[in-house]
């Protein structure tokens, strides 16, 4: 599908999208039920002001993290949140908070009021992008990512720390093994070589994949991977397919507040099908 193709699809979309979202919060907040149990992982894409359906605003992401603050929330980043899990020591009333794909908005609108609040995330970076070998067609004009220089020093002052996402954003499902492998493994050992340190999580990209894909990150040695299917984990759920909550431009205080209680743990209806169109020209090389 061409990129302005998929603009104008996304046009008639995103407002029926979000109009779903706030109906399912309204109905939610009526309801008044508690919130669900179990460990919640939040993610973001861009905190920037500009128009991108990937962006929540930096007025709306600070208003979200005060609310956060405000509840006694514990923030955390993925690998180190998971492992408190893991132990049964997490804080009551915790959540992980993640990033995808690494852009520069995240260092400069994000990472302050991150920091303000002592709460940390994990950014999941795809190194093909990063490097310049790779683009993401979803973009017309990408927008500027982090450098290298930037994800090393940053993740050595520990609010954010970095992880895998592939090297080109592929949609895994759609290659060979033995290319879905080096998608997974390369991403790895790069961001290893340039930050000295395990990299031990995994982010499927678009949110697809499978058994395969899933054996796959397992044998490349992460300890976890997270998918972008909305709901809580608990021990029960599988560590290289873990659930987490998108948090979106158009969404509000009380949509925010319905994802953080479970108002949206199950997918709105063609939510799976709209993401794997949006992605399948992603990988692109650029």
């Amino acid at each position: 599908m061409r990129r302005d193709e998929l603009a104008h699809r996304s046009r008639f979309v995103r407002p029926l999208k979000a109009a779903l979202v706030h109906g399912r919060s309204v109905g939610w907040n009526l309801r008044r039920r508690a919130d669900h149990p179990g460990l919640r992982i939040l993610f973001y894409h861009r905190v920037t002001d500009e128009r991108d359906d990937l962006a929540v605003t930096t007025p709306r992401f600070r208003a979200q993290m005060a609310f956060l603050a405000a509840e006694g929330y514990s923030v955390h980043g993925v690998v180190e949140g998971f492992e408190l899990f893991s132990r049964n020591e997490l804080p009551p009333r915790s959540l992980l908070l993640s990033f995808d794909d690494g852009y520069r908005d995240v260092q400069e609108n994000a990472l302050p009021v991150l920091a303000e609040h002592e709460f940390s995330a994990t950014v999941f970076v795809v190194t093909g992008a990063l490097e310049g070998t790779s683009s993401f067609a979803w973009y017309r004009r990408q927008p500027p990512l982090m450098s290298w220089d930037d994800v090393v020093a940053l993740d050595q002052m520990g609010t954010l720390r970095f992880e895998a996402h592939s090297i080109t954003h592929s949609r895994l499902t759609d290659l060979a093994t033995e290319a879905a492998r080096s998608e997974i493994v390369g991403s790895k050992q790069t961001l290893e070589q340039r930050l000295g340190r395990p990299v031990e999580a995994f982010c499927y990209p678009g949110g697809i994949f499978g058994r395969r894909e899933r054996d796959l990150a397992a044998e490349a040695g992460y300890r976890l991977a997270v998918s972008c299917d909305p709901g809580t984990n608990d021990a029960a759920t599988d560590a290289f397919a873990l659930h987490r909550q998108q948090i979106e431009a158009r969404d509000r205080l009380i949509d925010f507040r319905a994802k953080l209680g479970g108002g949206h743990d199950s997918p709105l209806p063609f939510q799976r099908l709209y993401r794997r169109v949006r992605y399948q020209d992603s990988g692109n090389r650029g």
